[in-house]
């Protein structure tokens, strides 16, 4: 914003804030004087603000006072009935404040502006978020309001150590970003890479943290998550104990977590809010769901393509007889199969309430028995279809991976068959063995080479020999020296 003048003139200050809000009918401007003959002009959005401390905290002690002139330092201490005023004489700062709900006064005789903190828009109440429900845990989860979703983390970390840090990103929106993390807990070079990405940003606007997790994250053209999302804050506050930062954007609810690491992809609040057995049970069928999601269509079709003879003789000549009248060859049959699948998901996902989800189970059954009557499609691939639809929703934080590698995968398969698929198993292994995340290995825990801690890798082992901490980047972080 061009730099502004005030000046000791109240009338002066008045035209020209008018002046700069011209055409906003939101603006509300209103004088108030005292007995003595105190003048002062307050500023404010409509809608913005609390109507109640208004008229309580500014207006009332401005019209019952008995100075004839203050100064705005004493306007700020002595006069105003809230516990949030500041005089602010940096033009940019003053304007973020005043126009995030904040309001502005100005007494006569004193060019620097009064900022009182009388935010009172609409906000959301903290309800426990649709896409990370429990069965057992705390049920609060994060707002699109900046400073409630701050105190919900500061309420599960009672440390002094809990730092948080503001940033300004994006030309037009001015949105505020915290870095929160543990100090002495947190590496200081992963706080001050993090740091200097998000100085670097250079955006028009933020409104979600998906504008600034695209461009911070490692690896931007890969499916894999290195960057971790929750919209709970508890998993924030675990994260923060383990020496990870926190990434809080105003205006979203959705918190970024770095770094992140790929077993975190198949690990679930629940896991530590149940007993340990029931959780490794769900994280060993999650795996092998997702490994199920990408290699089942892609098996399917590479022994039916190339390797029949490793299928057993009553399932073959089932599986041909089921075949037969179908015009499509068995693997554009089982793409275009996939293709519907993934169209049935994503109109379910936009249709409103119920609704959706009653549109794609009844379609799908529709649609399916229809096309076998038909002889459109065969049963088998249906059914194969159908199996790794169903295990790619057990893993959610990889359902872009599962999405995009199963029909990789798939045309391996249909290229090279069984070789293909093995082929295409390592590559995505060594990809993965090449990826990071904030500069740590994104197989951490997970890779032999790498020395670290194994409680809570691919199983979580009771609390009672949970001897370190989950994240193995402080390694010297023990039990007794945990915050």
């Amino acid at each position: 914003m061009d730099q502004i003048t005030f000046s000791t003139d109240l009338e002066s200050n008045i035209r020209l804030l008018q002046a700069i809000f011209q055409g906003d009918n939101t603006f509300v401007t209103r004088r108030a004087a005292g007995h003595k003959g105190l003048s002062c002009a307050v500023f404010f959005f409509d809608g913005m603000v609390n109507n109640i401390v208004i008229n309580q905290s500014v207006i009332r002690p401005i019209v019952c006072s008995d100075c004839a002139r203050v100064s705005a330092d004493e306007l700020a201490r002595t006069i105003l009935q809230i516990n949030d005023s500041r005089v602010e004489t940096d033009t940019d700062k003053l304007f973020a404040s005043f126009l995030y709900g904040d309001t502005v006064i100005f007494t006569e005789g004193d060019a620097r502006p009064v900022v009182v903190n009388t935010k009172g828009f609409a906000v959301r109440t903290a309800s426990e978020p649709e896409n990370e429900r429990v069965l057992s845990g705390p049920r609060e989860g994060f707002t699109e309001c900046f400073m409630p979703n701050l105190a919900l983390i500061r309420r599960r970390l009672n440390d002094k150590r809990l730092k948080f840090t503001f940033l300004r990103i994006g030309s037009r929106t001015n949105t505020v970003v915290c870095l929160c993390y543990l100090a002495g807990v947190c590496e200081q070079k992963l706080i001050n890479y993090l740091r200097r990405k998000l100085e670097a940003l250079d955006l028009d606007s933020v409104l979600d943290a998906n504008y600034l997790a695209e461009r911070i994250r490692d690896h931007r053209w890969a499916p894999f998550p290195t960057l971790g999302t929750t919209e709970r804050p508890d998993v924030v506050a675990a994260r923060l104990v383990e020496g990870r930062c926190a990434v809080v954007v105003d205006g979203s609810p959705v918190v970024l977590t770095a770094p992140f690491l790929f077993q975190e992809c198949f690990q679930s609040n629940d896991d530590y809010y149940i007993g340990f057995l029931h959780a490794n049970l769900s994280r060993v069928l999650r795996v092998l769901g997702f490994v199920c999601t990408l290699t089942f269509p892609a098996l399917y079709v590479a022994l039916l393509l190339y390797h029949r003879e490793l299928v057993p003789a009553r399932l073959l000549f089932a599986i041909s007889a089921a075949q037969r009248g179908v015009p499509l060859p068995i693997g554009w049959e089982t793409f275009l199969l996939l293709l519907v699948l993934e169209a049935l998901k994503e109109a379910g996902a936009r249709t409103p309430g119920a609704m959706g989800q009653t549109m794609s189970i009844v379609g799908g059954l529709v649609l399916g028995q229809a096309a076998v009557s038909a002889r459109f499609a065969a049963a088998p691939t249906v059914i194969v279809v159908a199996i790794a639809g169903v295990t790619g929703l057990m893993v959610p934080k990889l359902q872009t991976a599962s999405l995009w590698l199963r029909f990789a995968f798939l045309a391996a398969a249909a290229a090279y068959g069984l070789y293909g698929v093995g082929l295409a198993l390592a590559l995505v292994l060594v990809w993965l063995c090449r990826m990071h995340s904030c500069s740590v290995p994104y197989l951490l825990n997970l890779v032999p080479r790498i020395k670290a801690e194994q409680e809570d890798a691919w199983l979580r082992a009771p609390w009672f020999f949970m001897r370190y901490d989950r994240f193995a980047v402080k390694r010297n972080v023990r039990k007794e020296d945990r915050p």
